[in-house]
């Protein structure tokens, strides 16, 4: 397994930094994209992309005003309505619809003093079936009308009530939607575990493992561990469909886990773990850009591989979850081709770099100078020639290294037992009492309890 890789600091150093709108349009048509997706997060995808996207940004904030009105938050209503208000002031959904916010208000505070009641009454029967039902039911409007916090200590409540294993797997469920939505990623592996600590059938486990990895993926990806999260959308199993649309979809699996598995993976696992993976095989037949550029970076043509990935950037900044990191994993991937692209040569010249890697017009030399710096690229710039030189390797200081720290290590070896010989001849070994039976024979088994004592 390869070791967990996170993005070093980019020249840009975006991670925490928000982009400022996009005015490109992207590759994707706005009503197909969201229909992989069902519950809140439909809601949450539109407003990012109504305030990010200046192409798009009027269409996707009038599809969330009127996704908003179908569901019971009314604060998601107002954020997606206040920002049309300022981008299509003209649009009839910009009209603020305040008599379907107030009685929308009026339903929810009615509903969630009849769910307390009810709950408070099961309480009062010691019906542990009727008490869990009845948080359940609790939080689910708690979660509708996006009181998250509430949600979140509603479901909670079900665990001193479970019955059955799947009690545990479906109430670890509803909280890992509620703290995806709330960015806990903590609670988020948290209930991962408990889930697979609970036995379950195996049509269960295999109805909720893809669930769980993805899942997993995107709390390693929050946390930048891009190795990781590579890992766990590689292990999630084909057919997954619509079963973890509240999160996630079938396309986002491809993206994210062939994005951090290029900016990680070696030539080699890129190869066996990626695109001889059947199971992954399946979602990246989803996102054929993403697996052409693998296919291109495992066959070295790095350039090729890069434009792909350029061409798809106005995409990835409106993504939820990859805005953040896009950058970054770009930055790694860029770094892995210069990196392998310079490998078998002795030396190159900056213009064929810059024509291979380079913006038209624009030179990579500071790049370079970066990267030598951080120890990615073991080379060094001839400005008087404009070559990159592979920093030459001398076999015979390496060799001359490891006979002196061998020497080292053989002259500490014999110190030490020469100093412990002395202390035996001296009699200065410490022996510890005897005694009988099991505890006698343990010592005489290890030295007869002496202690040796170093100095």
């Amino acid at each position: 397994m390869a070791a967990t890789q996170s993005a070093p600091s980019s020249p840009t150093q975006a991670r925490g930094k928000k982009p400022g709108v996009v005015l490109d349009p992207p590759k994707f048509d706005l009503e197909s994209y969201i229909q992989n997706y069902q519950g809140r997060t439909r809601l949450e995808r539109l407003i990012h992309i109504g305030f990010f996207s200046g192409f798009l940004g009027v269409d996707a904030l009038k599809l969330a005003a009127r996704e908003a009105k179908l569901g019971r938050d009314t604060k998601k209503y107002l954020e997606a309505q206040t920002l049309l208000e300022q981008l299509g002031p003209e649009e009839r959904e910009a009209i603020r619809d305040l008599s379907w916010i107030d009685s929308m208000d009026k339903k929810n505070q009615a509903e969630t003093h009849r769910l307390e009641a009810e709950l408070k009454g099961y309480k009062n029967n010691l019906i542990k079936e009727s008490i869990r039902m009845g948080n359940e039911d609790l939080g689910n409007h708690y979660q509708a009308i996006g009181d998250l916090p509430k949600a979140f200590e509603a479901f909670s409540r079900m665990r001193q009530d479970v019955t059955l294993g799947k009690h545990v797997m479906e109430i670890s469920r509803h909280l890992i939607e509620v703290a995806v939505e709330q960015r806990n990623w903590i609670a988020v592996i948290s209930n991962i575990q408990k889930i697979r600590s609970v036995p379950l059938t195996a049509d269960e486990e295999k109805a909720i493992q893809p669930f769980l990895w993805t899942a997993e993926g995107l709390a390693h990806l929050d946390a930048g561990e891009y190795t990781l999260a590579a890992i766990a959308f590689l292990q999630t199993e084909a057919g997954m469909g619509s079963s973890c649309g509240s999160i996630i979809s079938s396309n986002d699996v491809a993206t994210y886990g062939g994005l951090c598995a290029l900016a990680t993976m070696d030539r080699n696992d890129l190869q066996t773990r990626v695109l001889e993976n059947s199971n992954f095989r399946a979602y990246l037949e989803l996102e054929p850009q993403i697996r052409r550029a693998i296919a291109f970076f495992v066959n070295s043509r790095y350039t090729s591989c890069l434009e792909i990935l350029e061409a798809y950037r106005t995409d990835y900044i409106l993504d939820i979850y990859l805005q953040r990191h896009i950058d970054d994993i770009y930055y790694l991937v860029r770094s892995k081709c210069i990196v392998q692209y310079f490998i078998p040569f002795s030396f190159v010249t900056l213009d064929s770099m810059n024509e291979a890697f380079a913006s038209p017009g624009k030179t990579i030399d500071k790049e370079l100078a970066l990267m030598i710096q951080r120890g990615i690229l073991n080379a060094r710039i001839n400005t008087v020639d404009r070559l990159l030189e592979a920093v030459p390797s001398s076999p015979r200081a390496s060799l001359q290294k490891e006979a002196l720290d061998m020497a080292e290590n053989y002259e500490r070896e014999a110190r030490r037992r020469i100093l412990h010989m002395n202390l035996s001849m001296a009699d200065l070994e410490v022996r510890g009492p005897k005694r009988s039976g099991m505890s006698q024979a343990a010592d005489d088994f290890f030295g007869n309890g002496a202690v040796e004592m170093r100095f």
